[in-house]
């Protein structure tokens, strides 16, 4: 497979994942802000933007829920916002045309058109539930009418990678507000979780056990543990270690480190130290997300000349 083309599928998944966990993460906090008429506004605006790395307004407009919804959302320039997202993800499928299917390049390409004016036409609320709808279609064709060839990897393994970092985002975005957050059983409904806890628990809500299930259950596809396990998985598909001692996968090092590091720690420890946890796990999906780059993507690779063949 061609570097452009592994590349470009490696960002559809990411982007795709992107726009999805953007929508959940937007909605359960607008939506806190509406039911709580006391809510500080400002101070949850201004986590939710250093939260998502953007950087704050540098004029002297209010930060509140329309400036985030326009921000992180809306910015069709901005491929960190679900619209820019939707949008990256479209051209990058363009880019791969021939390696994935007609549909799912199709519903890319709808989703992509149809966003800039449902995110402007529609409530904030509905619109999320659009987003989700739309990236749950994408996974569920990328899932059930793709081969489990490179093609395939390429796209889990971005979407693995970006479903780590943002659910990271989501845990540190309830430590850092408080009580001022939506708490611990919103966010597992917000991630489609709450179910999937209630049974894994027998009933039980207490909100520790509810953190836990979010960072390291094996079995729910959206906890960190889960999507750096199967990202660890995609990256042995597309290079199997045989006869080999050891791991010098730089990328598959970055995510084993912090996996183990989730799997095996006392959770009280970690949610004693959630933030500097969480801040691990992006940069572990930071630096594997280069060593990915610089492994199958080359930008600059070196041209050698022998004699007079090439």
């Amino acid at each position: 497979m061609l570097s452009r083309i592994a590349e470009a599928l490696f960002w559809i998944g990411r982007y795709v994942e992107r726009a999805d966990d953007t929508a959940r993460i937007l909605d359960i906090h607008t939506q806190t802000l509406l039911d709580d008429p006391w809510a500080e506004s400002g101070l949850t605006c201004r986590a939710l933007l250093s939260i998502m790395d953007h950087p704050l307004p540098v004029t002297d407009q209010p930060i509140d829920t329309d400036l985030v919804i326009r921000l992180l959302a809306q910015d069709a320039t901005n491929a960190s916002s679900i619209v820019g997202a939707l949008i990256a993800a479209r051209e990058n499928a363009r880019r791969a045309r021939e390696s994935i299917s007609s549909e799912l390049w199709e519903t890319l390409n709808t989703t992509r058109n149809e966003a800039a004016i449902r995110s402007t036409t529609m409530l904030p609320h509905d619109f999320f539930v659009w987003v989700r709808e739309r990236t749950a279609i994408v996974a569920g064709i990328i899932d059930s009418a793709t081969s489990r060839d490179a093609t395939w990897n390429f796209i889990v393994l971005g979407r693995s990678i970006e479903r780590a970092d943002m659910t990271a985002r989501l845990l540190t975005s309830q430590v850092r507000l408080g009580e001022a957050g939506p708490g611990w059983m919103t966010l597992l409904r917000s991630c489609g979780a709450y179910e999937a806890f209630l049974r894994a628990q027998r009933g039980n809500t207490d909100d520790i056990d509810a953190a836990g299930f979010l960072l390291r259950d094996w079995l729910f596809p959206r906890s960190i543990v889960a999507a750096l396990r199967t990202g660890e998985a995609r990256l042995a598909d597309l290079e199997p270690m045989e006869g080999q001692r050891g791991v010098d996968d730089e990328a598959r090092r970055d995510l084993g480190i912090v996996r183990t590091e989730l799997e095996y720690a006392r959770l009280e420890d970690i949610m004693s130290d959630l933030p500097n946890m969480m801040a691990k796990v992006q940069i572990a999906c930071s630096e594997a997300s280069k060593a990915i780059a610089e492994r199958y993507f080359p930008t600059q690779a070196k041209t050698s000349w022998i004699g007079e063949a090439l």
